[in-house]
């Protein structure tokens, strides 16, 4: 295995997950007769949609930081971060399209697992400042 693979999974892996969350908007869409540029019609047209946006907007900050794991070498930690962090964006995707109030377990995974890999970059980084 090369020194990238761990973040290079994870990477693929949430890239499949936003498609995944783009394409229930375009099915619930069409379930749900909104036609674009609407964003707001039933319920579960729009549940579905948060659940687009929130995905798009938390990968913004955990993609990064499996970068910036990578190159301090947290390899083993992206791993583990990436699959709970990518699992709990489909635990939290699954309970919010079914309703709002069923979305927090995945939410909190999630969250978990990004507060983990940031602790985890902000520790090596630190380290390597004080080295340097």
């Amino acid at each position: 295995m090369s020194a990238h693979t761990w973040p290079s999974i994870v990477t693929l892996l949430t890239v499949l997950l936003m498609g995944w969350t783009a394409y229930l908007v375009g099915h619930a869409r069409s379930r749900y007769g909104v036609k674009a540029p609407a964003m707001t019609g039933d319920p579960a047209f729009e549940r579905c949609y948060r659940i687009q946006m929130n995905t798009i907007e938390s990968s913004l900050m955990f993609l990064p930081l499996v970068w910036l794991a990578d190159l301090y070498g947290g390899s083993v930690e992206i791993g583990v971060a990436g699959f709970v962090w990518i699992a709990g964006r489909v635990i939290y995707a699954i309970g919010y399209r079914e309703a709002a109030a069923k979305r927090s377990f995945g939410y909190g995974v999630a969250l978990f697992a990004l507060c983990a890999l940031l602790l985890d970059v902000l520790f090596r980084m630190g380290r390597a400042l004080l080295l340097y």
